[in-house]
């Protein structure tokens, strides 16, 4: 680790991925950036997730593999992130993949810019689904009504710290209730233009049945985030969420 290469934490929470865990460290092992360390935090798995990591372990010093009892996503990010000796983080779910240059490509952003917050990329499904992910320019009023920042996405450990974490309250869209956290006082967010990030998409996947838990996720955000959504959307955040901004003009008109 130098000034020129501050330490990246890869940060990979992981729950019965013994069929993928393998790919993803491969992808994140390939990367370009010379200062890395991978923290593997497997969540009370049932299959062999964790043996597969330690062999990982076993043949590369960057990787660092934990556990502990299951307790969610967000509890074993915020796990993992707590051992991390990183400057920056990158969280990959356990089941994707990076391009070689993605930490590469997000640090010389940082170094550019320290007004930066956040440097996601454009990114690809694999898997049951192809083609692009179309994932929208950074805007912070888009960001009220919509989840459009990957989990993957590379920042400072500090803005973790000042964020309290990830909350471990929500149990779907902890990525959007995250990215809240950290920028809704300001912050850049850089779009890097190459495909870097591949998303493996899968029927059963989370991020699938998640979308059950709509009134959950909303009802979460609101509570914590009453501030933002009154700035941005003028009241808060509705279920049909690309209508927050009329419903709310229209309540207080009638009020």
């Amino acid at each position: 680790m130098t000034a020129q290469y501050p330490l990246v934490s890869v940060i990979i929470p992981v729950y019965n991925m013994a069929e993928f865990i393998g790919e993803t460290l491969d992808s994140v092992l390939a990367s370009t950036y010379p200062a890395i360390e991978v923290v593997v935090m497997d969540d009370g798995s049932k299959d062999n997730s964790m043996a597969i990591v330690q062999e990982y372990a076993a043949r590369d010093a960057r990787v660092k593999a934990y556990s502990q009892p299951n307790a969610g996503a967000c509890a074993a990010r915020n796990h993992a992130i707590s051992l991390a000796q990183g400057q920056y983080i990158l969280p990959v779910d356990s089941d994707d993949k990076i391009a070689p240059q993605f930490i590469t490509e997000a640090i010389k952003v940082f170094q550019q810019d320290p007004e930066v917050k956040v440097v996601y990329s454009r990114a690809e499904f694999f898997g049951d689904r192809t083609g692009e992910w179309k994932l929208q320019e950074f805007d912070i009023n888009l960001l009220a009504r919509k989840n459009f920042i990957p989990i993957t996405a590379v920042y400072r450990k500090i803005e973790w710290e000042k964020a309290g974490g990830y909350c471990e309250e929500i149990i779907a869209r902890e990525d959007w209730e995250f990215w809240i956290s950290v920028l809704k006082n300001g912050g850049k967010v850089v779009k890097l233009p190459q495909v870097l990030l591949f998303y493996r998409f899968r029927q059963n996947s989370k991020r699938v049945s998640d979308r059950k838990l709509k009134h959950h996720v909303i009802d979460t955000l609101n509570k914590r985030h009453p501030e933002f959504f009154e700035r941005y959307l003028g009241g808060p955040l509705r279920y049909n969420r690309s209508w927050s901004r009329v419903i709310n003009r229209l309540t207080r008109w009638f009020r």
